[in-house]
């Protein structure tokens, strides 16, 4: 990562402590019930998973699901292929470089709230190409197609990132199908949502890292999209901020287990029901860590607003519609250019007086 600068020094108040305290009571969840059937029809099986689900939306934002259904090759392949990819040559690796114009592909230099995060990635679409508007100013409906770019080497990296990006995908479903049911709705609800979905996957690489009680793997942040779905290796290194106390909590790794988050889409969605917590990753002096996150967002298109079924005169809307495309782009956008100003947040959408 080059001579260590000072943009990877986060704030006093915000750098990490040298204790911590790991979250055995994150929720662990058995999906197994939804492996015996395609449909998520009522049995006391089905209710209790349910129920499970809504209480954990509830309490903490996070959950860890076993008996998920992915294959546990199809996750050993991809996290085989991101070793192998991150640990070639700097130079080998910004050949496929993501820039204004395409910001999928290799990045080095991710900024979260303006700090920048000890960490290389890689992203890639889960439908290529993917429509997002070109500008995020409303008159303008120009639309712009996100690319895939791989990477020449290693020889079956795109491969396993497309396989394992179905595998994920069709998880993702179910688990939205299992949140909707948790929120007294039907369990297809919000699957229209997805039609021409916006999801992304990306490998992250947390380097070693000598200044690892200034720096910040990933700086505190909240999820803007639907759901995100993260395989973490045995290293850990994720902390979530307990609602609670607002305490940082260690994330243990569980053997093949999935760490599930809700993003803002599902807390305006649900009215604030469900709240999409902060999160953070510590960086590490002692080992390299890599993760695999998925995020499970809706069609361009889609104006984002609480649904109907959760709002009436006793607790009306609590935000305003707003365009899931042109939010996503204005994050891009401000992202890449690592503006000295504020992204763009569900609460600038908040309505007043509630």
């Amino acid at each position: 990562m080059g001579n260590i600068d000072e943009s990877f020094f986060q704030e006093t108040e915000h750098r990490p402590k040298q204790s911590t305290i790991e979250a055995e009571s994150i929720p662990l969840i058995d999906l197994s019930p939804i492996l015996t059937s395609d449909s998520l029809s009522s049995s006391s099986e089905i209710t209790n998973l349910v129920a499970q689900i809504g209480d954990a939306c509830q309490k903490w934002g996070f959950f860890q699901v076993i008996n998920h259904g992915v294959p546990s090759m199809c996750r050993e392949k991809i996290e085989r292929a991101s070793k192998e990819f991150f640990l070639l040559p700097t130079e080998e690796k910004r050949k496929v470089s993501r820039d204004e114009d395409n910001p999928l592909g290799f990045y080095d230099t991710e900024h979260t709230k303006n700090v920048r995060d000890w960490k290389e990635v890689f992203d890639f679409v889960v439908e290529n190409p993917t429509l997002l508007p070109d500008s995020h100013e409303p008159h303008d409906m120009e639309l712009m197609e996100l690319k895939n770019q791989w990477p020449n080497f290693p020889a079956n990296f795109r491969e396993a990132c497309e396989e394992y990006a179905r595998g994920i995908e069709k998880l993702s479903y179910k688990l939205v199908e299992l949140i909707a049911l948790s929120l007294g709705l039907s369990s297809k609800r919000l699957n229209s949502y997805f039609k021409d979905q916006t999801s992304f996957m990306r490998l992250n690489y947390y380097p070693l890292c000598p200044i690892h009680h200034l720096a910040l793997g990933v700086g505190r942040h909240k999820d803007s999209g639907a759901l995100t779905v993260l395989a973490q290796d045995d290293v850990g290194g994720l902390e979530v901020k307990r609602k609670t106390d607002g305490e940082w909590i260690q994330v243990k790794p569980t053997p093949d287990a999935y760490i599930i988050n809700v993003g803002d889409i599902i807390q305006v969605w649900s009215n604030d029901r469900y709240e999409s917590v902060e999160h953070r990753v510590i960086a590490s002096s002692m080992k390299e860590r890599f993760s695999v996150p998925f995020f499970f967002n809706p069609s361009h298109y889609v104006m984002v607003e609480p649904l109907e079924e959760l709002t009436n005169e006793e607790s009306p809307a609590k935000y305003r519609a707003y365009n899931w495309g042109e939010f996503r782009t204005t994050r891009n956008l401000s992202n890449f250019k690592k503006l000295n100003v504020e992204n763009v947040q569900i609460y600038h959408f908040r309505n007043g007086d509630l």
